[in-house]
């Protein structure tokens, strides 16, 4: 029997911009050319056209070795070592009558050698092929058209074309075309940490075509045919067209779920398989696991090339000069040294080829002076690498109690290479900080609330000599009770008593707006307890901080918000229902989200919160009556490393209203290129004349001591790089919050978000690539030369995902390097794994010094495996790193461990 689909929200009709309609561009000219050839048949995996296509199955393998190349790869990994090769070359010869000794004193001990390390390769490869096998064998419902059913096969045996079933908290299996849901309208949320490290849900949003597909009938007749781009690395984009019903759909990344991404919220979604194994996203974003050597390996090879030119001048004289002697020994037919037979000898001591046996003298010489050349060095240094990784694993200050969880060095293979890091590249979502967002203060009608003081305010105000008003850290100040996401204390507002306050009516008025302008949905547990889903932390935290204040967002539909309200004049909770009317969602081109609604007293509102530069600029005159005192506090609150946002309103005219109404609705409603330029125009045209509330300070929890750990890596001048997924404003902000990014330091930005590059965008332009290559290159040669003039200057660089790409062009990367290294701190902002991948490939290339990756996240693996060193750490975004690394570098909880880590065992 078929599940009853949920009623969900009906967010296109509540959505005033087109974030979940695919819009036809440009872009979707190219289908069918070059590079976008991809043809899908969907619900035909059998059919010959889809069988002629021969596309990759989805078996995986991340393993370094496979049963056909184990023996010659590992044998060619051994012989990197210089002295492997002497050696063997000396146990071929130590079968020969020129060896001064028999061949087992010097072929055991190489084989020992050599094959206790290709047997440790073995196990750590074992270990790797456990997890794919473990992943190729996971379970997933695909569609049978012969018995019009769901049945369950294994992960490797899905094909192009395949019709799936995915139920919630269960990991997409391969990249899928999204159909339908569980919801009406079929959307789904879905959690993408592994692939970009951000754990606030995404909202798919399937074609409208399809979101009927709701059962095994509707399936049985369902014939499609997809084309689209080929396999690329590129996670936050897709190009493609479905052919259905005679028609055409363009499609977008909202449709696009992809593996190794988990479903939500959501008890069910049906997708078509497009793209399997190796070629869907995240398997391109994956480079083959690096064979690493460390230096002083490289450097004990240049001491064994020393010792063994010192091996051949010596084995040369010696040869030289028994090669002279012999020769005398027959002189005018007389036997100079007649007791050693020379009349009657073996080619080796023959005095009448005297050069043929100095040759062979000189061989033997070789062997026998051999020990210059110790094969118990290597095992020695073994020795000490596995004494070390002990002392790591054991070492107290390198235990997090928290977790009970200890440091782990998972191979001894690069210990020795702590004491030498020069750059550490790092993640920052559940690296540096907790990925948790807490409402930690506000400023309401010119006055500030909230107690207590952030770890980066302590930090700063001892840095200045200040004496601490707040001694004590935000994170230690108790409220009444614990609650995810509020760590808020102020007696002014808490437990009602906001009512009393002078400003009690701005009071209001800022928490309905948070309680209000918003697109969280809000979920009942078993328990009864409401909790929300929001797209961000921060926007989840905002409707927390209202419910813990007195405004609980309690139901949401299509037409209307509810919320539990505390009553001023009675002191009794009630219920508000609010009429939503639009919403116009945040975007990083506008900054700011907005909602229209009309409150039970029919008064029309407009609700808003944003970017203080962007609020401020459409301010009434009215409305900035607090605007001097707000911006002061914006200014306290962004330097302690909080996250802020403004927050205002206006009462809106019937009359304005509806022509508005009109005019937007018909802007919404229009096929035309432009359609996104006027819906903006028409939104920011309502967003005018504001009444200013005040603002939000909300925190990014840092990692338990992150701005000590970057003070005293700053100190031992050690350079740090952060390599994110996250948007430019989130980045920057952690970067304040951890003190990478100093008051003083100048910014140099890099970026595509660019009027005239968004606008080439919009219309497709086919020149788009060579226009942002232009413009990068200008942009990086301009910070070249204010990095050149003001040489005493502090600079911070900051680049954005699109601008990586074309800045690590080969005609670009130089000088972009170039760039980066004389600044002292470096942000690449929405960066994909494969990026992460090549930017330390570059500066490991570039400044030869030795660099250290350190990731919590799936997504960071690339980045590990191809830093000289690498460490998974066990953070916010979970354990994929630390799982996927396991057998590879080490691992640890937190960074401030990091540092003990390389105190301890490394640099001081």
């Amino acid at each position: 029997m078929a599940r009853v689909r949920k009623r969900s929200i009906h967010l296109s009709k509540l959505c005033s911009f087109p974030c979940c309609r695919p819009i036809s561009t440009g872009e979707h000219a190219q289908v069918g050319v070059k590079g976008y050839s991809r043809v899908v048949y969907c619900n035909e995996p059998d059919s010959q056209e889809q069988i002629r296509l021969k596309y990759r199955g989805n078996y995986v393998s991340t393993t370094k070795y496979t049963a056909a190349n184990f023996i010659p790869k590992s044998l060619f990994e051994q012989f990197r070592r210089v002295a492997n090769i002497y050696f063997l070359v000396v146990a071929c010869f130590s079968f020969s009558p020129l060896a001064p000794y028999s061949a087992p004193s010097i072929l055991v001990p190489l084989i020992v050698v050599i094959g206790a390390t290709m047997v440790k390769e073995a196990v750590e490869d074992w270990k790797r092929r456990v997890q794919d096998v473990k992943a190729n064998n996971r379970k997933v419902e695909v569609y049978d058209r012969n018995s019009c059913s769901f049945r369950e096969t294994k992960w490797k045996n899905l094909r192009v074309g395949d019709l799936v079933k995915v139920h919630t908290d269960e990991y997409f299996p391969a990249d899928l075309l999204l159909l339908s849901s569980s919801y009406e309208e079929g959307i789904c949320y879905v959690e993408t940490m592994n692939l970009d490290g951000e754990t606030n849900l995404k909202l798919k949003h399937a074609l409208a075509v399809t979101s009927s597909l709701c059962d095994v009938e509707t399936l049985k007749e369902f014939r499609a045919m997809i084309k689209c781009e080929d396999p690329n690395e590129h996670l936050f984009s897709f190009i493609g067209t479905l052919y259905y019903d005679c028609q055409q759909y363009p499609l977008s990344p909202k449709q696009i779920l992809l593996r190794d991404s988990k479903l939500k919220n959501t008890d069910y979604i049906y997708g078509v398989v497009i793209f399997t194994g190796h070629d869907t996203k995240a398997m391109q974003n994956v480079i083959d696991p690096p064979s690493k050597r460390t230096k002083i390996e490289r450097r004990m090879d240049k001491i064994i090339y020393v010792l063994f030119s010192t091996l051949i001048l010596v084995s040369f004289i010696g040869s030289l000069f028994f090669g002279i002697e012999t020769k005398k020994d027959i002189s005018g037919g007389n036997y100079r040294r007649w007791y050693l037979r020379p009349d009657s000898t073996t080619i080796f001591f023959d005095p009448r080829r005297a050069s043929v046996a100095a040759f062979l003298h000189f061989l033997t010489g070789l062997m026998l002076y051999g020990y210059l050349i110790p094969i118990s060095l290597y095992i020695s240094i073994e020795i000490c690498k596995v004494l070390q990784s002990i002392f790591i694993n054991q070492d107290q200050a390198m235990y997090d109690e928290e977790t009970d969880r200890p440091a782990h060095a998972r191979t001894s293979n690069l210990n020795e290479e702590l004491g030498q890091v020069h750059i550490i590249l790092s993640d920052k979502t559940g690296t540096l900080t907790c990925n948790s967002m807490e409402f930690v203060k506000c400023s309401i009608a010119g006055t500030a609330y909230g107690c207590g003081m952030t770890e980066v305010e302590i930090a700063l105000a001892k840095k200045r000599g200040e004496r601490l008003t707040e001694p004590m850290p935000s994170d230690t100040v108790e409220p009444a009770k614990s609650v995810k996401g509020f760590n808020f204390s102020d007696e002014r507002i808490m437990n009602g008593q906001w009512v009393k306050d002078p400003h009690s009516e701005d009071i209001q008025k800022f928490f309905r707006v948070l309680a209000t302008c918003h697109t969280a949905v809000p979920e009942v547990t078993e328990s009864g307890e409401i909790i929300y889903e929001a797209e961000s932390p921060d926007e989840a935290a905002f409707v927390i901080a209202a419910r813990e204040v007195g405004f609980q967002f309690f139901v949401r539909n299509q037409t209307s918000i509810k919320l539990h309200e505390l009553d001023p004049e009675s002191g009794e909770t009630v219920d508000r229902v609010y009429k939503l009317l639009h919403v116009l969602e945040f975007s990083s081109a506008r900054k700011r989200m907005s909602v229209i609604v009309r409150n039970p007293e029919n008064k029309l509102l407009l609700l808003a919160k944003g970017a203080d530069s962007v609020i401020f600029e459409r301010l009434s005159k009215n409305g900035r009556v607090f605007e001097a005192q707000t911006k002061e506090h914006i200014d306290r609150y962004s330097e302690a490393g909080l996250r802020t946002l403004a927050i205002a309103y206006r009462e809106l005219d019937d009359k304005e209203y509806t022509i508005w109404e009109q005019e937007f609705m018909k802007a919404k409603t229009s096929v035309t290129a432009d359609r996104d330029v006027c819906v903006d125009k028409l939104a920011d045209k309502i967003e005018r004349d504001l009444i200013l509330l005040g603002a939000t300070a909300v925190e990014d929890k840092l990692q338990k001591g992150v701005p000590d750990c970057i003070d005293k890596l700053a100190h031992a001048r050690i350079g740090i790089w952060v390599l994110t997924g996250d948007k430019r404003g989130t980045a920057i902000n952690i970067g304040y919050a951890c003190g990478l990014l100093r008051h003083g330091m100048k910014l140099i930005v890099i970026t595509l978000e660019l009027p005239n590059i968004e606008a080439l965008e919009k219309h497709g332009d086919k020149d788009i690539a060579k226009v942002s290559l232009e413009s990068v290159k200008q942009q990086i040669q301009d910070g070249k030369s204010l990095v050149d003039r003001e040489i005493s200057t502090e600079f911070g660089l900051i680049i954005d995902g699109k601008s990586l790409t074309f800045a690590l062009d080969e005609k670009l990367v130089k000088c972009f390097m170039d760039l980066a290294i004389g600044c002292a701190t470096v942000i690449c902002c929405r960066s994909s794994p494969k990026q992460k991948a090549i930017v330390t490939r570059e500066v490991k290339s570039v400044t030869r010094k030795t660099t250290l990756a350190i990731g919590d996240g799936a997504n960071d693996v690339g980045m590990i495996q191809e830093a000289d060193i690498g460490v998974g750490i066990s953070g916010g975004e979970g354990m994929q790193a630390w799982s996927i690394i396991k057998h590879q570098e080490d691992s640890v909880r937190i960074p401030r461990i990091l540092v003990n880590c390389l105190q301890r065992f490394g640099k001081k």
